[in-house]
Formats: C-alpha cells, structure tokens, sequence
C-alpha cells in the first residue's frame, strides 16, 4: 500500500482539526519489511497485487529503487490502497486504511510464482483478515512443502481474523513474529516472556519473536529463551518499526546468524529507523552493527 503519513501534535477531538507539521507519501505495509529485509543482502520478491494508478506507480517504483522482485504482474483497472498514518508527538501511529488493488489477489497469481525449499514466505495478519484475500493465501500457504519456511505476523487487526483461518495459518507457520499486545490476545499472558514461552509451547514453531517496546524483545526457539534488551534512541516515528525488526530477523536467520544475534540487530536496526519519519527507513547492515558494536 502507500502512506500518506502526518505528523502532529496529538489527535484531534471529534470533528475538530490538527495541523500537520511534516507529511510524507510513500510506499508503506508490506513494502516496509521487505525494504529491510533486501537492505540486509537478501533477495526479495513481492507476491502481491499491483494495480493501476497514482499509487501503484508509486509502488512499483520504491520496489524497483530496492531491487525488489514484483512477481505477481499487475492487474490493470484499479490502484493499490492507500493508509492514512497520522503519526504524534510521542511517535505513536494511529491508520486509517483504504483497501484497493492488492486485494485482488487470485489463486493463479500465487500458484505461478516459483518458491523453493529453504525459501521463506512471510505473511502479515493483513493476507488474512478480508475474507476473499484470506480464502486464497491460506489455500495457497497450505500447498507449500514443509521445506519452505514460512514466517507470520498477526498485526494490529488480529483480533479480526476469524479464528479457523487464524488457527490454520498458525499451525502451519515456522517463525510467528508480533508485538507484545498481540501475543497477549493470543494468550492472554501477562508479560513479552511469558507470551513467548506460550505460543511457542502451544504452536510448536522452529521459534517465536515478541516485540516488545523499548523493553526490545523475546525470541523463544528449541535453544532456549531470548531476552533482547532494545536501544535507547530518540523516538519521531514508530510506524513500520515492527515490520523493520521483522525483516533485519528473518534475513539473519537466512543468512545463518544465531537468534541472539539476530534479535540484536533487529533491535538495533528498529531504535535507528523510529528516530526517522516515515515507515521503510530501516538502516543497512553496516550501520546496524556498528549500532550493536556500540552498545545500548
């Protein structure tokens, strides 16, 4: 989709106004975690619909700059969604979103695109959540061989994901990546290590990821518990941090590093992109390590 971010002050009352300080129009959502991914060194593709448009153009071109595959061709007739993201002083983001084009996704898009064993195929909780969208990812997901990994995030809307679906893709993912408040819906646990320990348990995953603040994050896997602490950083922006942290973790985990390292980084890489307005700004690899050489 694209952002047209705002920056204010705080939200206005009902019916009232807000005077914007800085506004951005860019290429947000998936475009967010796959950016951070390819800026670790990783090969990426787009398996989403593009369409026609203002903001399909828009898409289409920050996929380009980022030498990000778009594997699905675009379907002419209708542009992409759009997400309000109305950003305030604290850094917290709240959205208003517009679907559009890349919900006509269809089962001969997904079932022409190549994936190999030892790929992953990341999921967010939005592939999900509209039912016709829904019906085709998860059919799809469920004809992967077990060899392709597949990585989820629930998001912010998880609570609107009918629960078969829900449970279908859980069963099915390897590595289920969410927020603190998430995991906490799906367990009604207390703290990020507790969330962790249990959905870990339950799902039997190759590992579980909670974001969780500035508090940084937990990873759980066969290993054992990860305690992640995070980076102290200058907050302008939260929005796309979650998507950022996900993307530095699951190119590690590609690359091969271990999980403490890799929660390392994505830490550091998300305390780098908050201090900056705007969703896709995480940080290459060098600056994150240099970040993580540094210390908190």
């Amino acid at each position: 989709m694209v952002d047209v971010a705002l920056r204010i002050d705080a939200l206005p009352i009902r019916s009232g106004d807000a005077l914007a300080h800085q506004r951005l129009v860019t290429a947000g959502g998936g475009f967010n975690i796959m950016s951070a991914a390819a800026r670790q060194g990783v090969e990426v593709g787009y398996a989403g619909q593009l369409g026609t448009g203002p903001f399909s153009t828009i898409a289409q071109q920050s996929l380009v700059s980022e030498g990000i595959d778009v594997v699905v061709p675009a379907r002419p007739g209708s542009d992409v969604g759009a997400c309000v993201v109305l950003v305030e002083r604290s850094g917290e983001r709240t959205f208003v979103t517009s679907p559009g084009a890349e919900l006509s996704l269809s089962s001969a898009d997904l079932a022409a695109v190549a994936v190999r064993a030892g790929d992953v195929v990341y999921l967010s909780g939005y592939n999900v959540v509209y039912p016709g969208l829904a019906d085709v990812v998860v059919a799809w997901l469920e004809e992967l061989e077990e060899e392709v990994v597949v990585a989820f995030d629930p998001g912010p809307r998880v609570a609107d994901i009918p629960l078969t679906l829900l449970r279908n893709v859980l069963a099915r993912c390897n590595w289920l990546l969410c927020n603190n408040a998430e995991a906490t819906y799906l367990t009604k646990a207390t703290n990020a290590t507790m969330n962790a320990r249990a959905l870990f348990q339950q799902w039997g995953s190759s590992g579980v990821v909670v974001r969780d603040g500035a508090r940084g994050c937990v990873g759980v896997s066969a290993d054992g518990v990860i305690e992640s602490p995070g980076f102290a950083t200058n907050v302008i922006d939260t929005n796309g941090a979650g998507d950022i942290h996900n993307g530095v973790v699951l190119a590690e985990l590609l690359a091969g590093t271990e999980l403490t390292l890799a929660l390392a980084r994505a830490n550091a890489a998300a305390s780098i992109a908050i201090a900056t307005f705007g969703p896709a700004t995480c940080p290459r690899r060098d600056e994150i390590e240099l970040r993580v050489q540094r210390g908190h």
